[in-house]
């Protein structure tokens, strides 16, 4: 048999009713410090300072007509050290379309400031009063209270948006940017046999010349979800952009593929996604592939990469990413608790009612119990990445910490205050998974 490395991204989406209660809006960090930031709608207040190297600097007649991020920062500040990077990375992703970025040091030391400035990278004008943060009239103009904090001015000179979290300017720059995420659900629809009957996917392919090839993606949703979505679609985008095929589909017993839900384990998903992995092995036109997971989705793409590659005695993928595995659900089975509702492990019953009228049957029960995630998925030990938020709630970062451990050579992001579904800020993640598997592929 003529092995081929595919692949495939498999994402669970846990787009259920009791997690999207938990993805929903939280109180976050501006509830606690940005309480007098300057607020949406004001008139940006003129400011004339001083450049590291002793110039003057006027705010109002540099910024006319632009849309500005202002960074109040500080060299001894570390917190601002710490977000130092991605504010870099911001002006960078951002310049091209126009967007300004100006640092405000609320440093004294000028020596202090320009060693932090070249330290970082920093490529954008930098101004300062040199004067104690709590003394600046900056600070009392705009009610900054903590560093770092965030302003961004829009082109008529009004505030737009007000925070001392970055994600939620990174987030505004790629709408402003890039347009809002809208469901267009495109390609190729098709029926792939499964384990529990027939699986509904969709397949997004580049076109192609006669004898060319290219890798595929393969998405695998979550936990009473389907394969659409913008977690889906986002990469899925991404990828066809740049010559990368993908493959998504729903699991037995949900979206339009066969089967009934209270049916569905984790192992016969594994054997789903096993039959849409050999699917694309056997498309001519397919090269590469990698298995990328979400949630339970996660363990399902880790376990499916160890079982193959223990098969195959090498990688079975060219690629693995998992974004906030869901290891935790033998623990959840263990203590007989799924997604909020108790139930005794050693005695469910034929299935256990869930939200919505959805049965968990007990065979899930009975194999999550004993089910050899880690022990299975370390039999993978290709390229691999790992990312979640330390704000996740339904399925807490240190399960993501563990394949990370298991896989040595992996890479893995911490995304800070991201809760499971990263709603945070959607296309930050989606483009950290994107680009991983673009490095991998390309």
């Amino acid at each position: 048999m003529k092995k081929m490395r595919l692949l495939a991204v498999c994402l669970l989406v846990g787009a259920t009713v009791e997690m999207k209660a938990q993805f929903g809006p939280q109180k976050d960090m501006d509830s606690k410090y940005a309480t007098e930031l300057i607020q949406p709608g004001t008139q940006a207040p003129d400011f004339t300072m001083q450049t590291p190297d002793g110039k003057k600097f006027q705010f109002v007649k540099w910024a006319k007509g632009k849309t500005v991020v202002l960074d109040f920062w500080a060299s001894w500040c570390p917190d601002c050290r710490k977000d130092a990077p991605e504010v870099v990375r911001m002006y960078e992703a951002y310049k091209q379309h126009g967007i300004e970025f100006l640092g405000i040091s609320m440093d004294t030391d000028v020596e202090a400031w320009k060693k932090a400035i070249n330290q970082f990278g920093i490529a954008y004008p930098q101004v300062s009063e040199l004067k104690k943060f709590k003394e600046t009239a900056i600070a009392q103009a705009y009610g900054v209270k903590w560093i770092p904090s965030m302003v961004v001015v829009g082109p008529d000179g009004e505030v737009k948006l007000s925070t001392v979290l970055t994600y939620k300017v990174d987030k505004y720059l790629k709408e402003l940017t890039t347009g809002a995420y809208l469901s267009a659900p495109k390609g190729k629809r098709l029926w792939i046999d499964g384990d529990h009957g027939r699986l509904m996917a969709l397949i997004q392919k580049p076109e192609l010349q006669l004898g060319e090839k290219c890798p595929m993606v393969v998405f695998c949703h979550g936990f009473s979800g389907t394969k659409d979505g913008p977690m889906f679609e986002l990469i899925c985008d991404t990828l066809l952009a740049h010559g990368i095929a993908s493959i998504r589909f729903d699991f037995n017993g949900h979206g339009q593929s066969e089967g009934e839900f209270k049916d569905m384990t984790v192992p016969n998903e594994i054997e789903d996604a096993k039959k849409v992995v050999a699917y694309v092995r056997d498309m001519r036109d397919i090269s590469d592939v990698a298995i990328v997971g979400h949630s339970q989705g996660g363990v399902v793409a880790a376990m499916t990469a160890g079982e193959l590659s223990e098969a195959l005695g090498e990688p079975a993928f060219k690629a693995v990413a998992l974004m906030a595995p869901a290891a935790v659900l033998r623990e959840d089975a263990i203590r007989g608790n799924t997604m909020g509702k108790n139930y005794d492990p050693f005695d469910p019953g034929e299935y256990v009612e869930l939200y919505g009228g959805l049965k968990l049957g007990a065979n899930y029960i009975r194999t999550a119990f004993s089910l050899p995630i880690y022990e299975t998925a370390a039999k993978y030990q290709g390229p691999a990445l790992i990312i979640h938020g330390n704000a996740d709630r339904v399925v807490p970062y240190t399960f993501g910490e563990r394949f990370h451990q298991i896989w040595p050579g992996s890479e893995y992001v911490l995304q800070e205050y991201f809760d499971h579904g990263f709603s945070q800020n959607i296309y930050r993640s989606t483009d950290i998974v994107a680009q991983f598997l673009l490095k991998q592929l390309k």
